[in-house]
């Protein structure tokens, strides 16, 4: 990546980023987008610390795995992580997409987010 489209990334990702702040109760759910893999992790910004994460090597840990699209993974990520989060007494959070556009993978995660049954 040249400096120019780096700087551009940065500046997107501290605009976006600049009033979503996460508490225990409401964490802030950070999605982390590589050409081959998806990340999400949910954390408290107040403590600094990962509440807890998940991703696509989580998924292939999995017993009943079976290698899908990227897209549908991302929705299973999110699906996974709700529930994960739910079981931790946390039912509602914040998602920060960081300098990503909101479409394809980082909404997929979202909407499994949604999907179980997490409110953001």
């Amino acid at each position: 990546m040249t400096n120019i489209n780096l700087d551009r990334k940065l500046r997107r990702k501290r605009r976006v980023s600049a009033n979503i702040h996460g508490t225990s109760d409401r964490p802030r759910i950070s999605v982390f987008r590589s050409s081959k893999y998806i990340y999400a992790q949910a954390i408290d910004d107040v403590n600094r610390k990962t509440i807890l994460s998940f991703s696509n090597s989580d998924l292939k840990k999995e017993a009943d795995f079976k290698k899908n699209k990227k897209g549908e993974d991302s929705k299973k990520i999110g699906i996974e992580l709700a529930k994960k989060l739910i079981e931790k007494k946390i039912l509602v959070g914040v998602f920060d997409r960081g300098s990503y556009a909101y479409n394809g993978r980082v909404k997929a995660v979202a909407e499994g987010l949604r999907e179980g049954g997490l409110k953001i």
